[in-house]
């Protein structure tokens, strides 16, 4: 389980982070200001951390040039948008740089980018009984291949990423099919009764009524 170290001085906004890291099966823990952070480094060393720019008494650039040296991925979250300070931020070796506010399906996926690129283990995904190899885009179930279409794979990937979390087909079109269809969701359905079939998960993906789809644990 990778350990996420979320740095950000509203508690609201970091809560919110740490609720769907958790979600998502990631490890997190929280500093409020970079004194903080400093400290808890010191004890732990975090798979990624999450830095705010705009702390009560280091400035998050500041912080970075610490950070720097350790060797760890960081992820910039502000609201300072500005080009200067994302070039900024960027060049300072930050692996990159998210503006507020953002979604969590964006936050996710922006994660396991920077992961994947520090360890190339993470090339392979497992979920549960469930192993995907995200270089050869295969699937495999109890060490058996399941023959997925490319938006079916898609389509688990984004559950999976998004497990417990109820997605509107609106949303599905949206980040699958990269367009909107037009208000035309049947495809999403069609698409989601293929994959519980192949994949044994009639009870798994569960329908929102009148929304969309939920991927939900065992546990």
């Amino acid at each position: 389980m990778d350990k996420i170290l979320i740095i950000e001085d509203d508690q609201a906004i970091s809560e919110l982070i740490r609720l769907n890291l958790n979600l998502a099966g990631y490890k997190s823990s929280q500093a409020f200001n970079g004194n903080d952070a400093l400290a808890m480094l010191e004890q732990e060393t975090p798979d990624l951390v999450l830095l705010d720019v705009m702390l009560p008494d280091k400035d998050g650039f500041d912080l970075m040039d610490k950070l720097r040296s350790s060797g760890i991925p960081v992820i910039f979250l502000t609201a300072r948008n500005s080009l200067s300070d994302k070039v900024k931020g960027l060049k300072m070796g930050a692996d990159d740089y998210i503006v507020k506010p953002f979604e969590a399906m964006e936050l996710l996926a922006r994660m396991e980018a920077v992961l994947r690129r520090y360890d190339s283990k993470r090339t392979l995904l497992v979920h549960e009984n469930l192993t995907i190899d995200l270089e050869k885009r295969t699937v495999t179930k109890d060490d058996i291949g399941v023959d997925l279409t490319l938006k079916e794979y898609e389509l688990l990937l984004l559950l999976i990423r998004n497990r417990n979390k109820a997605l509107s087909r609106e949303k599905i079109l949206e980040l699958v099919w990269c367009y909107d269809y037009a208000g035309e969701t049947r495809t999403v359905d069609i698409h989601i009764q293929k994959l519980r079939k192949k994949l044994g998960w009639e009870d798994r993906i569960r329908t929102v009524f009148k929304f969309g789809y939920r991927l939900e644990d065992t546990i």
